[in-house]
């Protein structure tokens, strides 16, 4: 497998991973506790297997398959990431809740620069995430 397919591979089991910790692994919405008001609830679950995308990208990266040690080094890898996710969306969340708690809410009532500061911000976090998830994928394949 190509370098560059390889890294794409890897940033897919890194969103399965964090699709399974969101889901409890059953592809449904989990009804986690409120936790700081910003609608993700208490955290995601780390004790979800992945589904059968995430499977099929785990052969795809591994064909031989993964020895021991690997595979939980990997492990820790998904695992870090799907909490490292889980506070960027956090971060996304509290950004968007105190924009629009200075701003309000209808964002076509915006000036043309608050909209710029709005739309700045959200590219700030979505930067942020796309560089974690880049060295996430990396560190996911050693």
């Amino acid at each position: 497998m190509q370098t560059g397919t390889r890294i794409e591979t890897a940033v897919r089991l890194l969103r399965a991973a964090v699709f399974a910790a969101r889901s409890g692994g059953r592809g449904e919405a989990l009804a986690a506790e409120q936790s700081g008001g910003c609608g993700l609830g208490s955290g995601p679950r780390l004790d979800v297997p992945l589904d059968a995308d995430g499977e099929r990208w785990l052969r795809e990266l591994w064909p031989a398959g993964l020895s021991e040690a690997e595979t939980v080094r990997v492990r820790d890898v998904l695992v870090a990431w799907v909490r490292r996710q889980d506070g960027l969306d956090r971060q996304r969340n509290h950004f968007m809740k105190a924009f629009r708690g200075r701003h309000g809410f209808d964002r076509r009532a915006y000036a043309p620069e608050v909209e710029a500061e709005y739309e700045a911000g959200l590219a700030d976090v979505n930067a942020e995430e796309n560089r974690r998830l880049s060295e996430a994928a990396a560190a996911l394949l050693g």
